[in-house]
């Protein structure tokens, strides 16, 4: 199984005690793939999934919330892959249609699928909000897996839908972005952390820890490959200036000789030549008396310099 649909797995037995939470995370699921009929003396609201792990969770939810009797009916897609469709279907008398009436979605057609927000009096609560947004991404959303990318993405109908989400995520203090695609809009969050607490909102609690854990092992890694590259860049630049300034006091030598230098260059000089692989610090150290790095880097400035005027550079 993939990652998102562990996390939809994980997320259906999230238990959901308070009505008004069963009804929330409801709206949620029918907001985003359910269609309503009415017709003289009924009304039919139906959901239709591939997911059959959802479509078991919409079942139990209508159940405990409106004492319905829903019917589940199971048929194969049109499509290449031929999977399983789910349809739960529920039909309620409209004198008495305790589902249609606490949904307060507004018919204009005989048959219509919903473009419109959830009622802000279902959401009011937190705990209402958090099962709304659980019920949007069990309906339409995904999440990468994370040891491949951070990602996570919620595809609606239209902008007021999209608006709805972004506002309901941004109580929590989650920012999430929209771009359109193909007719439809992308709520989408891109980063490691912002998901995580995505996912903390919506009850996914071992995604969560399994993300983290991904998210620490990345963060480690990138240190370690950062700091292996600063040390093997200062190792680079440590002998490309030790291998000119040998050749700088090998050409001096070869000219005029070290013994026309100064004996506090004559010495840096030998030294370096003695020991062409030591660092400044340690080649300091080496000298009679010793010195700080600083001062022997003038000096072996200054016989660099003396070597590029006897090139004539």
């Amino acid at each position: 199984m993939s990652f998102s649909s562990n996390v939809k797995e994980e997320l259906t037995r999230e238990a959901v005690k308070a009505r008004h939470c069963q009804i929330a995370e409801i709206a949620g699921i029918f907001q985003n793939i359910g269609k309503i009929a009415v017709n003289d003396d009924t009304v039919e609201l139906t959901i239709t999934t591939e997911n059959v792990v959802l479509a078991k969770r919409y079942f139990e939810l209508t159940k405990k919330a409106f004492r319905v009797s829903p019917e589940l009916i199971v048929t194969t897609s049109e499509k290449l892959k031929k999977n399983r469709v789910y349809k739960v279907y529920i039909k309620e008398k409209k004198s008495d249609a305790a589902m249609y009436g606490a949904l307060k979605w507004q018919v204009k057609e005989k048959e219509q699928k919903i473009d419109e927000p959830v009622d802000k009096l279902i959401i009011m609560q937190s705990c209402c909000k958090r099962a709304y947004l659980r019920g949007v991404f069990l309906a339409v959303g995904s999440v990468t897996d994370p040891g491949k990318g951070y990602h996570l993405e919620i595809v609606v109908t239209n902008e007021n839908k999209a608006k709805q989400i972004t506002d309901e995520f941004l109580h929590f203090g989650i920012e999430v972005r929209t771009v359109e695609r193909k007719g439809h809009i992308v709520c989408y969050i891109k980063e490691g952390e912002k998901i995580s607490d995505a996912l903390n909102v919506i009850g996914a609690h071992s995604a969560l820890m399994e993300l983290e854990n991904v998210r620490i092992i990345k963060e480690v890694r990138n240190d370690v490959n950062r700091r292996v590259n600063c040390e093997t860049a200062n190792i680079n630049k440590t002998v490309n200036a030790a291998v000119r300034q040998v050749e700088d006091i090998e050409y001096i030598d070869k000219v005029m000789g070290l013994k026309s230098l100064s004996p506090q260059l004559k010495e840096a000089a030998e030294k370096r030549l003695m020991y062409p692989e030591a660092t400044l610090k340690e080649l300091a150290a080496l000298l009679n008396p010793p010195c700080g790095k600083s001062g022997l880097n003038h000096r072996l400035m200054k016989i660099s310099a003396m070597a590029k005027e006897l090139r004539g550079e």
